[in-house]
């Protein structure tokens, strides 16, 4: 198998210096290029033919973000991802074309580098088989519905017999900043509640969180311990050390966020999140499980689905990675298998006409 052809763009002559003694070890990763200006780097793409690039958010003479806008036109199938200190600028890469970011040596603390290491090898091995032509066909899609609407937003009305304890549940790892927003950015206010788990760096949860409640009619924040589940709100748990639960007490239901070990490889765990919303919203939750590398969140939607919840999973032609879908829908834990541009109306229909 060909080795992933590697460039390193940040303005650090130290921080390139250190990537490429520890990168260099790995035997599937020849790094081809290592650049301190981006505008160097761009000039030299075409001839050192790079399937990944490695690039800082915050530099001198061009910004991360603007880095990827101004090489994905003439280099699509270049896949790039983002080392970021703590910026809100990083989901502006994302949005640009990244495949996913890590958190930048001493943005965090405790501070581990072998740890960061292995994480970044790991990130780069899945942008190397990600998937980058998925925007034709998400816009098609999204062409299809405007026209089936006439543009505007269908007017909805909840379907008789809707139960109070709805509650929607996701699930998502790489490329699912985006397709998270992708299917909660048109839920409209009086939507049941929604839990999600991004994996994702701790603090960056929050930043993601604001973010999304500039764009969605619904309230988004970051969940702390306790918060209720409720129509309108939407709660993403915090990346770190804690899983989240869906409880229920008298006043119906909230998150139980608690200190625990790696389930399925990741805390926040989409596994972990998925079960306890099995027993406790049984067939009132609806489960989506988007984009993302592993098999995270594929047992705990085969609960849900086993509870009476409706499952639905991302499809293969609209996801950066299909993995987490892939393996649920393996399973036999999806009862709709859908586009991503599809999956936000999918979901309503489940509560409204």
């Amino acid at each position: 198998m060909p080795k992933t052809r590697l460039m390193l763009v940040d303005d650090s002559l130290f921080f390139r210096t250190f990537l490429t003694s520890k990168i260099g070890k790995e035997p599937s990763i020849e790094i081809v290029g290592s650049y301190g200006d981006p505008i160097e780097a761009s000039k030299n793409i075409q001839a050192l033919r790079p399937d990944v690039i490695v690039v800082d958010m915050e530099m001198p003479r061009m910004r991360g973000s603007e880095f990827i806008r101004t090489i994905m036109p003439k280099h699509p199938k270049v896949k790039t991802l983002v080392v970021s200190s703590l910026s809100k600028n990083v989901f502006d890469a994302i949005q640009a074309g990244a495949i996913d970011f890590i958190a930048k040596p001493g943005s965090r603390s405790g501070f581990d580098e072998n740890q960061f290491i292995q994480e970044l090898i790991q990130k780069i091995k899945v942008a190397a088989v990600a998937n980058t032509n998925i925007s034709e066909a998400s816009s098609r899609i999204k062409q299809t519905v405007s026209a089936q609407t006439g543009g505007t937003a269908p007017v909805r009305r909840a379907k008789s017999g809707l139960s109070s304890k709805s509650v929607i549940a996701i699930g998502a790892s790489t490329g699912g900043t985006e397709a998270i927003l992708e299917v909660i950015k048109n839920l409209p206010k009086s939507t049941p509640g929604v839990v999600i788990v991004q994996h994702m760096p701790p603090v960056f949860t929050k930043m993601y969180a604001e973010r999304c409640d500039k764009t969605c009619s619904m309230s988004v924040k970051e969940a702390q311990n306790g918060d209720r589940v409720e129509s309108g709100n939407i709660l993403i748990a915090p990346g770190g050390d804690q899983q989240m639960y869906l409880r229920e007490d008298s006043g119906g239901y909230y998150v139980y966020l608690t200190p625990g070990p790696k389930v399925s490889g990741h805390c926040p765990s989409v596994d972990v999140l998925f079960e306890s919303v099995a027993k406790t919203a049984g067939r009132n939750a609806v489960g989506v499980l988007l984009t993302g590398m592993g098999a995270d969140g594929a047992k705990g939607l085969l609960s849900m689905k086993k509870s009476g919840a409706h499952t639905i999973g991302q499809d293969e032609a609209s996801c950066v990675v299909y993995g987490m879908p892939m393996v649920a829908f393996n399973l036999g834990s999806v009862a709709e298998q859908l586009a991503l541009g599809e999956i936000g109306d999918a979901v309503l229909r489940r509560f409204y006409k």
